[in-house]
């Protein structure tokens, strides 16, 4: 390599011996000293790439990166170190030089990475362009203006996506607004004023965009100090703010566009000329291109050319849709920021740019939705030319009905203050709104909805037209704009009233139409076909007649049916209803001409609501009915009672219903002075304190236990005569819910039923019996007559059954269980095994009648004969009368002679019935033992001594302990003194009883008293088990008599 042809030109080497990895040998130390030397490079330029080996690779590419950015970093500072000499000698010519030397070294600095040295660069460059405005040269003066807004546009782009880029979008958004405001006035000449617009707009459609994709990253550029430090509104901060100032000024452009092909003469369809203009290899500069003699050349424009050529640019571009897409993002941003006024603003100019493109169905669609926000603010201007819009894209889509609804709401809108005539190029293609105006429209629609006239449509061929063919329906529903069109309220004067009765009915219509309005008839629809009713014009009679009567229908004539603005139209007429239930106004029709009908839900005056649009204008308050107490709380509906049944339902109850047994209620049906004809006869049984009669336990499936009440059956007598026509009759039994048919009768004749109500658990219900029945037979027109009773009925527990065990007389077993120092609160009680325990049943009556208690049992449930009990069943020879409150206890006995830790006692069955019921409604109650632990008592104590005694006399009294365990067991035992008897024996005494053994210890007594008297107390304790047994109060009792009694046996 010959080093001498690349001296002197700042060319610098990197040298890369690639070598593989098992190589070594041949990258040795003295080698790349050698080859460095030969190629006079430095030791960071000499560069070993070893490719084969994956950590040795990427530490080579590590360090030819570092290699090659260092050299390019020098490479820049040094070059940029030559251009700032000259700006600081100022060492040029002209300005465009400096501005292109400032232009340079903060490219230089770009690189480098230097970002506050090409920010204060690019700033610097900038205002040097600035100063070049005005200055002459010997470029056009149009072209010139364009070359500079070019750069500056370079400028700036550069600069704002420094700022924004490292998070300063407050100082971005300053500079932009100081930018656009240095420019804002340099429109140029009149005949290319549009290249203005167009610059302008795209400065905002540039910065919305970087606004939108900037991300903050972590550099340090210094804040600049010649943009003012005017705080930034919020809106500013939107990209959306800038997509639509951008659409606002590309629209601007098209009008300045337009006007200058309209003087322009030169300009034709396709210039041909404007075909070989291209762009310079300057920016902002445009030359002809040119061939001569097989090469081409640029020869320079002359401003008439220039023009020529931008013109017929702009005419073969369209920017509607460019316009659309800005506003559409503009629309859906603001939509999401939850900014509604401002997204229908956009929306608004978003739809006059498809309407200007005859494109009506989107229009249309987009003009409704911002048509809903302005009627509900009430913005009326905003409102009256949107309407007009979509008056014109229905004409355009040949909607004779969409036409007739638009133009309808526009001529009832309130009249605005400051409509005048100088304003009409700003209220859209309806002009302005005044009274004059409204009052056209309001003619031209009744025109066409009468078919007095048809108006051209847009379409091709395509007309509006209201016929027979093409007739048209409009309705009114409580929330339609077209209630200021017509309004109807109608109010009952009653609130109730019999069948067949007449009441009167008001309607009352009111329109906020400019002029008045006639209507050829009235329909009055109901909920009941058979009271809708129709009024007639009477100035119209060959009309009306002719118009929708059906036959049969109830026809009125009318004096005049004539709506005048905002002013009531009263009409009351009479109306009665044979049918039962509520009766309501639904639709009030009014028929204008023979093809036109406007359909108004009926309101009522009590419940009507304020037009939004007419609620803050200054207008007479009527009311809209004379009747004070009816305009305020008048209702549209009303309701027709039932007939007065003739015929008695009597319910039958014999007090309250006890749990478990059957309930039987007659129900009789008794005709006085109607006949019956397919009745029916409903049953509904409904808990009194709003619950259901569902158990709750939800762990259960369902089943009949799980509910507290149910109809169980219903059984009725059948006369002989209808027994085979009511076999085909209904029968419905639910366990809340009964259904039976109820057979013809007579007056005078009577018929009955029994319910058998079932109480699972204790409960009150609320008993509903329906009677629906018709007096007449085989008229199915004739009214259905109810009768209605209820009787609520107490649920209650008839008997509850408790238990307990007590220990045989004078005998206490000393269990384990019994001594833990502990006791658990769920822990089952313990029965000594192998000894008798008594099991007393107590029985209360808890209702307010006798019982008769017929057995009570104790049904086992060990199959394994762990436990006896005696008696197990016992019948009583006569029913024992339970009165209300008392308690019956009867004694068992049980033996466990199994030791279980979960013995199963059984289940106590009880077997009774009311006193005053017949034989055999026996039911049965029934309640479980809870399971006890049966274990073998460590100890057992009895107290002998004889059943009574006689004063004077001695007698034995003695303690008998029995060990039942395999361990000697050392026992205490000490006895009181008492002053009713002499004792002899010893008071306290220790003892060792053995193994399976009985120890006695006995006392000789001697009575000093008479009566029940109080035996010497006696005290047992186990030193093993630190336990004590003393017997009770009760089982320390002897009665002494003064003498030997004598006793006589009884048979009985």
């Amino acid at each position: 390599m010959d080093r001498t042809s690349i001296r002197g030109r700042n060319i610098k080497l990197v040298v890369v011996v690639v070598s593989q990895s098992g190589h070594k040998d041949d990258t040795n130390e003295e080698r790349m000293i050698a080859l460095r030397k030969r190629a006079e490079v430095d030791s960071k330029n000499l560069i070993i790439f070893v490719p084969d080996a994956e950590a040795e690779l990427q530490q080579s590419l590590s360090r030819l990166s570092t290699a090659f950015g260092d050299l390019a970093n020098t490479y820049y500072r040094d070059e940029s170190r030559k251009v700032k000499a000259r700006l600081e000698r100022k060492s040029f010519g002209s300005v465009e030089l400096n501005v292109r030397y400032c232009f340079k070294v903060a490219v230089y600095a770009e690189f480098r990475r230097d970002w506050p040295e090409a920010l204060k660069l690019y700033e610097d460059a900038y205002h040097a362009l600035r100063e070049m405005v005005g200055t002459s040269t010997r470029m056009p003066p149009i072209q010139r203006l364009v070359e500079i807004k070019t750069i500056a546009e370079q400028l700036h782009f550069k600069m704002s996506t420094l700022l924004l880029h490292t998070g300063k979008v407050a100082e971005a958004i300053a500079w932009f607004r100081q930018h656009t405001a240095n420019y804002r006035r340099l429109v140029g000449a009149p005949e290319v004023i549009f290249l203005h617009w167009e610059w302008l707009s795209r400065q905002y459609l540039v910065f919305a965009q970087l606004l939108e994709t900037s991300s903050a990253i972590a550099l340090q550029v210094p804040s600049m100090g010649s943009v003012p430090a005017e705080k930034p509104t919020e809106w500013e901060f939107h990209p959306a703010y800038y997509y639509q100032l951008a659409a606002s000024y590309l629209k601007e452009k098209n009008i300045c566009l337009e006007f200058a092909l309209s003087i322009s003469e030169a300009v034709d369809p396709i210039d041909g000329s404007a075909e070989s203009v291209v762009a310079s290899l300057y920016v902002g500069q445009f030359s002809r291109l040119l061939e001569h003699g097989g090469a081409y050349i640029m020869q320079p424009l002359a401003d008439d050319e220039y023009v020529r050529y931008t013109l017929a640019e702009g005419k073969r571009f369209q920017d509607s849709f460019e316009i659309i897409a800005l506003l559409k993002r503009c629309f859906e941003a603001y939509s999401n920021s939850n900014a509604e006024r401002t997204a229908a603003y956009c929306g608004f100019q978003m739809a006059r740019e498809y309407f200007l493109l005859s494109d009506f169905s989107k229009a249309k669609q987009i003009f409704d939705s911002v048509a809903s926000l302005y009627r509900r603010e009430g913005w009326l201007l905003s409102l009256w030319e949107v309407l007009g819009y979509l008056r014109e894209c229905s004409k355009g889509m040949s909607s004779a009905k969409d036409f007739i609804e638009y133009s309808l709401e526009m001529a009832a809108l309130p009249e605005t203050t400051g409509a005048f005539e100088p304003l009409t190029k700003d209220c859209g293609p309806a002009g302005p709104a005044t009274l004059s105006q409204r009052t056209k429209i309001h003619t031209e629609a009744f025109q066409v909805a009468r078919g007095e006239s048809e108006l051209n449509s847009k379409e091709q061929n395509g007309q509006l037209k209201v016929n027979s063919e093409y007739p048209l329906y409009l309705e009114v529903d409580l929330v339609s704009p077209l209630r200021v069109v017509l309004l109807a309220l109608v109010a009952f004067h009653q609130p109730t009233v019999k069948p067949g009765a007449p009441t009167l009915i008001t309607i009352a219509l009111r329109s906020q139409l400019p002029t008045n309005v006639e209507i050829d008839q009235l329909e009055v629809q109901f909920n009941q076909s058979e009271c809708n009713f129709i009024i007639v014009n009477g100035q119209k009679p060959q009309i009306a007649a002719i118009s929708n009567v059906q036959p049969g229908r109830r026809v009125e004539t009318a004096p005049a049916l004539v709506l005048a603005t905002n002013k009531w139209l009263r009409l009351t007429y009479e109306i009665k209803s044979d049918q039962s239930g509520k009766l309501e106004c639904i639709y009030v029709i009014a028929r204008i001409g023979p093809n036109f009908t406007i359909c108004c839900r009926a309101e009522s005056p009590a419940s009507m609501n304020d037009l939004p649009l007419w609620r803050f204008e200054n207008l007479l308050e009527t009311i809209p009915i004379k009747d004070p107490g009816l305009a305020s709380s008048g209702q549209k509906a009303i309701q027709v009672e039932e007939p007065d049944p003739h015929v008695d339902l009597i319910l039958g109850s014999a007090g309250p219903a006890l749990v478990g047994e059957s309930f039987i209620l007659p129900v009789t049906v008794a005709s006085k002075g109607h006949a019956l004809f397919s009745g029916e006869l409903k049953i509904n049984l409904v808990d009194t304190r709003g619950g259901g009669l569902l158990s709750p336990r939800e762990e259960e499936p369902f089943s009949a236990d799980n509910l507290h009440v149910e109809l169980v059956d219903i059984s009725c007598d059948v006369p002989e005569d209808q027994s085979d026509s009511l076999s085909d009759k209904i029968q419905k039994i639910q366990p809340s819910f009964g259904l039976i048919s109820v057979p013809s009768l007579d007056v005078g004749d009577k018929w009955s039923c029994k319910l058998k109500i079932k109480w699972n658990r204790p409960k009150p219900i609320m008993l509903y019996v329906s009677l629906g029945y018709f007096p007449q037979s085989g008229e199915p027109s004739s009214q259905k007559v109810h009768v209605h009773k209820s009787l609520q009925i107490e649920g209650k527990t008839a008997v509850t059954i408790s238990h307990r065990y007590m220990l045989p007389f004078r005998q206490d077993p000393l269990l384990l269980s019994k001594i833990k120092s502990v006791t658990e609160p769920d822990q089952m009680p313990s029965l000594a095994l192998n000894e008798l325990t008594m099991l007393i049943i107590g029985v209360k009556n808890c209702s307010e009648v006798p019982l008769r208690l017929l057995s009570i049992s104790i049904e086992t449930e060990e199959s394994n004969g762990a436990c006896s009990v005696q008696p197990q069943n016992e019948e009583f020879r006569e029913p024992i009368v339970h009165v209300p409150g008392e308690e019956f206890k009867k004694v068992f006995t049980i033996y466990p002679n199994g030791n279980s830790n979960k013995l199963r006692i059984g289940t106590v069955s009880l077997r009774w019935e009311r006193d005053s019921s017949v034989v055999g409604c026996a039911q049965v109650t029934k309640h479980r033992l809870p399971d006890v632990n049966v274990e073998l008592p460590l100890l057992v104590v009895s107290l002998e001594c004889p059943p009574h005694a006689i004063l004077g006399n001695p007698f034995v009294y003695s303690v008998k302990i029995h060990n039942q365990t395999e361990k000697l067991q050392e026992m205490k035992c000490s006895i009181s003194d008492s002053q009713s008897f002499v004792l002899s024996g010893p008071h306290s005494d220790t003892m060792l009883v053995l193994p399976q053994s009985v120890h006695v210890v006995s006392y000789m007594l001697v009575p000093l008293g008479l009566g029940s008297l109080q035996l010497p107390r006696v005290t047992v304790n186990s030193v093993r088990y630190s336990a004590g047994l003393q017997p009770s109060a009760a089982a320390s009792l002897i009665f002494v008599y003064p003498a030997k009694p004598h006793f006589e046996s009884s048979d009985t």
